[in-house]
């Protein structure tokens, strides 16, 4: 039965199928007021798809893609403290100076373990971490090839071990064993590096024979200090560099390149020109890195602006007669030394970035920034400054994302925010706040002085030219996450409130200033007590100022800091007029009291106000008390005082007789 039951169901479906297609042509053979737009699109739905699906091959992706995709979908909290703070609550800074001791405490720490971990890598050797992360491992900082061979001498080169690689290598020459002239030259690069020395870890003894300081290290001022800002070595005459670069058998491109670039790192400009000259003589090309090192050294060699541009020139055309092309590093060095070329930089710039253009080589950051500083200074110079030039900078620049590609290309932020602060230009900050804001670029906003030093010249620029809506937004936007302000930037912040009539949020401010640790700081109390107590306001912000004139007045009394806020005139009588105008009497009377302790003597109006005061309260003992501390002060308003007194209070005979008596003595003295 199910055989049957089957070929009946078969033969039905396929006549099913035969009478559906025979209706569908009947159907289209037959208009029923179809359109012929209406046919096109009934016979393309009929049509079956004939596009086919792509496969895509499959996707490597890097071990980071899942780190980077999660970074991606979250921002900057505004409210937090910076990232590498944040392993450990009790160490999140609140105060500017917090910062300093907490970053220089965790780099420390990092270099302290870096040490323990190198010096004992048998303890190290489990690597937990996927991805691989070498700079967590140990590094290999012993010697383990202790025979005379030139395979240990790679092997101090390797691990920049000067003074063993130079012993080692005298060594193999005293045995007559033949040294490769590829080991030679790494030698070679080694000392000239390192300026025949061995290289000083981060916080090591420091050797008697560096130089001063140079300019290099002063412009770094308000940032931490390293080792390596000290560790400023003159190159020396006859040193192991010269005596193995003049022991060579053959000499060529690659160890004078070493010696020069050497010399003019460590000072030795017209010694580097002399080998150059040398390698001249031998008829032998230099290459790009010599150019660059000569390019770099050439303003100390000439004192006139236009010699040493001339000979800038010289060593560019030396170089497009030897074929030599040049790179980035090349440009930059020019448009560096421009900057030393006096008003000959301003012209010179263009020519050289354009000839930078028309090679196909795209400038870096470093790049407009010499640019941006030789025209700064040439219009200093003139005393007309615009942003003309940076607005064109600007207009190449904004859109793009950046990688660093010279040291310099750090200071280029830096250098755009100082123009637009000095020139008062609002709109072209903006803009270069938003290119550091794109994609990746503020990577290149620098070490972390630099940092507080761009936002600090924005926030400058804020409370110039912004409403001080804006201004609150931006200062909640950066503090603490990017800005710790310093008593500058909030006296400018004190500013703006003043100058959009905001006073009434100084109560806010003081507690940020509390909280960033400037509250012992003079002068910007003082301007904060000023600007409370220079007008009248309503009820309430008068008992919010009192309030936070008494704050100040209790840390100050309980400060036991080194540097203790020190008591003027001025902000003794500010405080006291803040407490008179909220009639707290008894506050400012001790305020009032604190003038003898401090050997401050207060002014005639703010004795005067006190007593109004009295007056209106009825306060006889009050105003006699004032009269006697006026007496004390020996003012010569006591007998308008006193006078004042006897004429508006009711008193008794006592005090009468006692004011009189101020009041006779007063005149008789006058």
């Amino acid at each position: 039965m199910a055989a049957p039951g089957r070929h009946v169901g078969h033969y039905i479906q396929r006549n099913s199928r035969v009478l559906l297609n025979n209706f569908e042509q009947l159907l289209s053979h037959r208009n029923f007021g179809w359109t012929s737009a209406l046919r096109q699109q009934a016979a393309e739905a009929n049509k079956e798809p004939t596009d086919t699906i792509v496969i895509p091959r499959k996707k490597t992706w890097s071990k980071e893609a899942v780190l980077e995709a999660l970074s991606s979908t979250v921002g900057r909290d505004p409210t937090a403290y910076p990232y590498n703070f944040q392993d450990d609550p009790f160490l999140s800074p609140r105060t500017v100076n917090e910062f300093k001791l907490y970053s220089l405490s965790k780099e420390s720490g990092r270099s302290a373990a870096k040490f323990f971990i190198n010096n004992n890598p048998k303890y190290f050797t489990t690597d937990f971490a996927e991805p691989h992360i070498p700079c967590l491992m140990p590094e290999m900082v012993s010697l383990l090839l202790e025979d005379v061979s030139e395979e240990a001498l790679k092997e101090r080169v390797r691990l920049r071990k000067v003074t063993a690689a130079v012993e080692m290598y005298d060594q193999l020459l005293q045995s007559g064993t033949a040294v490769s002239m590829e080991t030679t030259y790494d030698l070679l690069d080694l000392i000239c590096l390192y300026c025949d020395r061995d290289p000083v870890e981060e916080g090591g003894p420091q050797s008697e024979d560096m130089e001063e300081p140079g300019e290099e290290v002063r412009q770094g001022r308000g940032r931490p200090r390293r080792a390596s800002d000290f560790m400023k070595f003159s190159w020396k005459e006859n040193n192991n560099a010269e005596r193995i670069f003049n022991l060579l058998p053959e000499r060529d491109t690659r160890c004078y390149s070493a010696l020069i670039r050497g010399m003019v790192k460590h000072g030795a400009h017209a010694k580097a020109f002399s080998i150059y000259t040398d390698l001249l003589n031998n008829r032998l090309t230099a290459d790009v890195h010599i150019f660059n090192a000569l390019l770099i050294a050439a303003p100390d060699l000439r004192d006139k602006y236009n010699e040493r541009w001339d000979l800038l020139a010289e060593l560019l055309n030396q170089m497009s007669q030897q074929k030599v092309q040049p790179n980035l590093s090349t440009f930059n060095s020019v448009l560096k030394a421009l900057r030393r070329c006096g008003s000959l930089a301003k012209t010179q710039a263009i020519h050289t970035l354009n000839e930078m253009k028309a090679m196909g080589i795209a400038p870096s950051l470093a790049s407009y920034d010499h640019i941006l500083n030789a025209f700064s200074k040439a219009a200093s110079s003139s005393g007309a400054v615009n942003t003309d030039i940076l607005q064109e900078v600007m207009s190449e620049l904004e859109g793009r994302s950046f990688t660093c590609q010279d040291p310099d290309d750090v200071l280029f932020f830096s250098t755009a925010m100082r123009i637009c602060v000095n020139n008062k230009d609002l709109e072209l900050g903006y803009r270069v706040y938003n290119l550091v804001e794109h994609g990746e670029n503020w990577r290149l906003l620098g070490p972390l002085y630099q940092q507080s030093s761009f936002y600090r010249r924005f926030f400058n620029l804020l409370c110039m030219m912004e409403h001080i809506d804006v201004v609150l937004t931006w200062y909640r936007k950066l503090v603490p996450s990017l800005y710790y302000p310093n008593p500058q930037g909030l006296k400018d912040l004190l500013q703006a409130l003043d100058t959009d009539s905001r006073l009434d949020l100084l109560p806010t401010i003081w507690k940020d200033i509390c909280a960033l640790g400037h509250d012992n700081k003079a002068d910007l109390v003082e301007e904060l007590l000023m600007l409370m107590a220079r007008d009248k306001h309503s009820a309430e912000v008068q008992e919010a100022f009192a309030v936070c004139a008494l704050d100040i007045k209790n840390m100050s009394e309980a400060d036991r800091r080194k540097n203790p806020l020190e008591w003027s005139t001025t902000s003794l009588s500010n405080i006291t007029s803040l407490q008179l105008r909220a009639n707290k009497t008894q506050e400012a009377w001790e305020t009032l009291k604190l003038f003898k302790s401090k050997n401050r003597v207060p002014k005639e109006p703010l004795l005067e106000d006190f007593l109004s005061v009295c007056c209106s309260d009825g306060s006889s003992q009050r105003a006699m008390e004032l009269v006697q501390l006026s007496a004390a002060f020996c003012l010569s308003a006591t007998p308008k005082l006193a006078k004042r007194t006897l004429a508006e209070l009711d008193l008794t005979e006592e005090q009468r007789a006692v004011l009189s008596e101020l009041e006779s003595t007063g005149e008789s003295s006058g």
